[in-house]
């Protein structure tokens, strides 16, 4: 198939990853963090961190959607479908996300709320229309790559004056989680695989500015070559002294990104003053509220939905992994209390958890055989 079978290559792999090490200055070590879950499932999956030089360490990003929602957030959205008789709709990676007590939206569905799984926005409002005696309401989550699917869902639902419809607003910027990374605990990055989904939609200019302070920043696509390249380009930037923000990206990524989407998003969408991240805290302008405009359609105002701050389980080291401070088997549950059959976190439940893929791809295991 084009444009995958060609970037999954393990000759044309390992002429790049023997660039990379030819790269490689002695007496120094490189780290670099890739911030998408996407991209941590991809080297889990090909084994790219084994075809690497020692001196380049890879470090998971917190760019999980469901990894960076905090427990307080999955609370409030289970309370929405009990105890307001609100049909919830959902993405199927929220489903089995543990809230307090691990109760997730399957297990109070179980219970009797009525939470539907649902592929797209459109699905929501199609059921909003069928039920025009019941609320309806759909949980938006996500980074930039999923906002505008939800901005245009509020765009039709005004145009349609659709009034049982809803929105509970749980969308998160990537500068912002960028920021927090770096202006944190002492991580020693050198450099930042920038996700090439999110920058479909913002483009490339709004990592200038990590940039400007010293980052190296590669955008890249999802595949084995594309990461490998990113990897390559990343340590000629650091070699070179002279970080920059490059897209390795071009087949799919336009350097301004989607203006469109990004127009309907600021009709719609408007910035929270702050909201509180798994692991990154409570931080000011880094995420998304239905806009003033559209306040009929914001689910918080409609149900008077309080936010309520839970902490994390005890021993789960979910908020040190989306730091990139801890890798997922340094955890004291990972494989033990914690599995995808009984995920006490978010990141060994998500699709792009870095947990879940360290499982999936027996990650850990080599590690603890190295």
């Amino acid at each position: 198939m084009k444009y995958a079978t060609e970037f999954r290559d393990g000759k044309l792999a390992r002429k790049i990853a023997a660039a990379i090490d030819a790269e490689c200055t002695p007496d120094r070590s490189y780290t670099f963090m890739e911030f998408c879950g996407g991209h941590t499932h991809t080297i889990a999956r090909y084994g790219l961190e084994e075809m690497l030089p020692k001196s380049i360490r890879l470090v998971h990003g917190p760019g999980c959607p469901v990894c960076v929602l905090p427990v307080g957030r999955v609370d409030s959205a289970i309370e929405l479908a009990r105890d307001h008789g609100v049909i919830l709709c959902s993405y199927g990676d929220m489903m089995r996300v543990p809230g307090s007590h691990r109760m997730s939206l399957l297990r109070a569905k179980a219970a009797g709320a009525d939470i539907r799984m649902v592929w797209s926005t459109l699905d929501a409002l199609k059921i909003a229309r069928e039920n025009p005696d019941r609320e309806v309401a759909f949980l938006a989550i996500g980074f930039e790559t999923t906002t505008p699917p939800t901005a245009m869902a509020l765009k039709i639902a005004k145009a349609e004056r659709l009034t049982n419809f809803s929105i509970f607003c749980n969308h998160v910027l990537t500068p912002a989680a960028m920021r927090a990374i770096l202006d944190g605990e002492s991580l020693p990055l050198q450099g930042i695989i920038g996700p090439g989904h999110v920058s479909a939609v913002i483009g490339i200019e709004p990592y200038q500015e990590f940039a400007d302070r010293g980052q190296a920043i590669v955008v890249a696509g999802f595949e084995p070559l594309d990461l490998l390249q990113a990897i390559l380009m990343l340590t000629r930037q650091v070699n070179e002294g002279r970080p920059r923000v490059e897209n390795a990206y071009v087949r799919a990524l336009p350097a301004v990104g989607n203006p469109k989407a990004r127009e309907v998003i600021a009709e719609t969408l408007q910035l929270r003053g702050a909201f509180e991240w798994r692991g990154l805290g409570r931080l000011p302008d880094s995420a998304l509220r239905v806009a003033d405009d559209y306040a009929d359609f914001d689910a918080e105002l409609k149900f008077q939905l309080p936010y309520r701050a839970v902490p994390d389980p005890k021993s789960c080291a979910c908020a040190d992994v989306v730091r990139g401070l801890k890798r997922p088997e340094q955890c004291p549950l990972f494989g033990r209390t914690c599995t995808p059959d009984e995920p006490i976190g978010s990141c060994m439940v998500s699709s792009e958890g870095g947990c879940a893929a360290h499982w999936l791809y027996g990650r850990h295991r080599n590690k603890a055989a190295a």
